[in-house]
């Protein structure tokens, strides 16, 4: 579960809704406070059980360098809404929480930030695969991909049991009922070793609570049953980053350095930092991904 390490937005970030096709999406919108955005916008896909909030320790930052970053909340997470509440405009299909869905769904957020033009894209963890299919839907322009603290396919050890378990005691009831219920019978305690203070711990039970259980079922299955699409990612022309802490516990090392080199990638290891280097060394993490951004773009200048 990442918990971000402050909830007050910095100057120039504010929450938004962004009106997608089937239904809205909520965001976090983040602008310089300073100066223009002639520079290609970012959007910020956070992980499994994750929120928008994992990035503000980082929206400022990468805003100053001169671009809108938006981070958003997939469907049915946090504050966007389960699809089983919606009603679609006639015509318009629902996601199913699906990673090929969601991918389209980042797609389509893409589209509306970047006004048709090329968008850097950064998955976390979970989102790293999302962002991987929204890159393999070529529906909207890329100006680079990042994979930060995600795998080549599905995620094993640990954080797999962990996934399992959280499938069998929500599969049978995925109901909100159920969630409180596991929020005070198991991931309160969780959250309370990680010695989080009141406004933390109240945060992360309603964003756990809050979330539709049918899209953490959907996503912890997907999770589990991720097929390896690295080659054919591989053949995307567009730059890419695997950046990683150096102790991230989630896909082993190995893989994810496996993955650099099938994917062409560079790679970059975050000194000190876990699983969460965006909320463990945000400004190690924001300088390298402007660092990536702004010598990209330098090429396509070129």
């Amino acid at each position: 579960m990442s918990t971000p390490e402050f909830l007050d937005l910095p100057p120039g970030v504010r929450h938004t809704d962004l009106r997608l096709s089937y239904g809205p999406v909520a965001a976090l919108r983040a602008m310089p406070t300073s100066g223009g955005t002639e520079l290609a916008p970012a959007v910020l896909v956070h992980g499994f059980t994750g929120s928008k909030e994992d990035f503000i320790a980082l929206l400022q930052s990468l805003a100053q360098a001169g671009r809108e970053v938006v981070a958003v909340d997939l469907p049915g997470s946090h504050r966007s809404p389960g699809l089983e509440t919606l009603t679609p405009p006639p015509g318009v299909e629902l996601p199913d929480y699906r990673l090929s869905s969601l991918g389209r769904v980042v797609t389509e957020v893409m589209d509306q930030v970047g006004d048709g033009g090329p968008v850097h894209l950064v998955g976390h963890s979970f989102g790293g695969l999302v962002s991987r299919e929204a890159a393999l839907t070529e529906l909207s322009p890329l100006a680079s991909l990042t994979l930060m603290c995600s795998g080549p396919g599905p995620l094993s050890g640990q954080g797999a049991a962990r996934t399992r378990n959280l499938i069998a005691a929500l599969s049978m009831a995925p109901t909100t009922e159920r969630l409180r219920e596991l929020w005070d019978e198991r991931f309160e305690l969780e959250a309370r070793s990680r010695a989080v203070g009141p406004e933390m711990l109240a945060f992360l039970r309603d964003r756990f609570v809050n979330s539709s259980a049918p899209a953490l079922v959907r996503m912890a299955e997907d999770l589990l049953g991720a097929p390896d699409r690295v080659d054919e990612l591989a053949e995307v022309d567009v730059p890419k980053l695997v950046l990683y802490g150096e102790n991230d516990d989630a896909w082993p090392l190995a893989e994810q350095d496996g993955m650099a080199e099938r994917l062409g990638a560079r790679r970059l290891v975050v000194p000190g930092a876990g699983h969460s280097p965006n909320v463990e060394a945000p400004e190690t993490t924001s300088s390298a991904l402007t660092s990536f951004w702004n010598e990209t773009e330098s090429v396509g200048r070129r």
